[in-house]
């Protein structure tokens, strides 16, 4: 299978590499409840989309008007083909992207909406990215590498080193993993990463190793309608979410990574950073199914400058 891409006109800016896991997103939406071990809860709503924070960053990205890649392996069938579609119509450039070998499991997520919360059921299978990533960073092309969750990093340690020998910048989200917040060597293993975004939950579970300060020189702490903030240089800057009537929370967090990021790259002060993470998260919030169709969000970024 071929992923079909029309060309995409040059865009603005640095250029963005996104690496990391690729689901298929199953969303159901409106439960009541979360579900109990024996009893039975109902959705009002199902959507079937791609998945993963680097997808979905790269696609808000795409959407702010930047220059993005996907270093990621499709899932294998049945939802290759479905998927390999979205991609294809998010305008970011998949020639990063590979298919996953065949026999593999398909890589699915179950994400479980009820109100502004949601769980996850997560199967993952093979590889987190293409083993030929390493190769194109060191070939240049991109300015910025954003890993999409700490797990990705954590199977290819020495991927943040490599960026930064091609003069790169690094953002890392983190994505929660029981098993990669146990570790006691987070702290080596995000070294040289310019920016860390973890959410509340996750944040709270990395400071029992270290203070929050020693993951990166920039940390920002989502924390859902309470806003969000950012440690940097011994200084906190706080800011506010946006109010919004929430229709499905998955991917709010990596929309803001894509508003926060953009403006980043740009150079712009942390408090307009902040700003443009929460104005693109209220996008996500608003809308069902992680990035699927999302529009052009060139007034949001208009907003912010």
């Amino acid at each position: 299978m071929t992923i079909k891409q029309g060309v995409a006109p040059r865009l603005r800016g640095k250029r963005v590499l996104c690496a990391g896991r690729l689901y298929c997103d199953l969303v159901m939406g409106g439960l009541p409840t979360a579900p109990i071990a024996g009893q039975e809860v109902y959705a009002d709503t199902l959507a079937m989309t791609a998945g993963g924070g680097a997808y979905i960053t790269a696609a808000y990205l795409v959407a702010l008007g930047r220059e993005v890649g996907l270093s990621a392996l499709i899932p294998a069938e049945p939802f290759a083909g479905p998927i390999a579609s979205e991609l294809a119509a998010a305008g970011i450039d998949l020639a990063p992207c590979a298919f996953a070998p065949a026999g593999l499991d398909p890589q699915i997520t179950v994400a479980l909406v009820m109100g502004d919360d949601r769980a996850f059921v997560t199967r993952r299978s093979g590889p987190a990215v293409p083993s030929d990533l390493p190769d194109l960073i060191a070939a240049g092309g991109y300015d910025h590498l954003h890993i999409g969750e700490l797990a990705t990093l954590a199977e290819m340690p020495d991927i943040v080193a490599r960026a930064k020998a091609a003069h790169m910048t690094v953002s890392v989200d983190c994505a929660w993993d029981t098993q990669v917040l146990a570790r006691g060597d987070l702290v080596d293993l995000l070294a040289g990463a310019d920016v860390f975004l973890p959410n509340r939950v996750e944040a709270a579970a990395l400071a029992r190793h270290a203070p929050l300060a020693a993951y990166a020189p920039l940390v920002v702490v989502k924390n859902g309608k309470n806003g969000a903030e950012a440690f940097a240089q011994g200084h906190q800057t706080h800011r506010p979410a946006l109010p919004v009537k929430v229709v499905d929370t998955v991917g709010a967090g990596d929309a803001f990574n894509a508003g926060f990021l953009d403006r980043w790259l740009d150079g712009a002060n942390l408090t307009e950073c902040l700003d443009a993470g929460a104005r693109v998260a209220s996008v996500a919030l608003a809308r069902q199914g992680g990035a699927r169709g999302v529009e052009r969000l060139a007034r949001h970024r208009a907003a912010a400058e």
